[in-house]
């Protein structure tokens, strides 16, 4: 990768952070994951769609949390790597190799 797209990925790792940590947005999952599994519960034996589309949407927060995840674990990923390539430039510069 090159450094413009390691800065992005570093940069949005940075802002899936913010988000992942933002106490709104945690009460958001914790607000529909409740409500979903409350809904799940609360139907009829008879009622098997209802369940599987209650069932997928407590699966589907959990992804957008992972993606969230996943997102922050690269951009970490590229923050160690641009740390590299500004190591490696400096002890270059240093020994003038160019």
């Amino acid at each position: 990768m090159n450094e413009h797209h390691l800065s992005e990925a570093a940069a949005k790792g940075a802002r899936a952070r913010q988000l992942l940590e933002s106490d709104l947005l945690a009460a958001a999952f914790k607000g529909l994951e409740d409500s979903y599994t409350a809904a799940w519960r609360a139907t009829t034996i008879d009622d098997v769609g209802a369940r599987e589309k209650l069932f997928l949407a407590i699966n589907i927060v959990g992804k957008v949390r992972d993606h969230l995840t996943a997102i922050v674990t690269n951009g970490r990923l590229a923050e160690a790597e641009l740390r590299q390539l500004a190591e490696t430039a400096e002890r270059k510069r240093r020994f003038g190799i160019l």
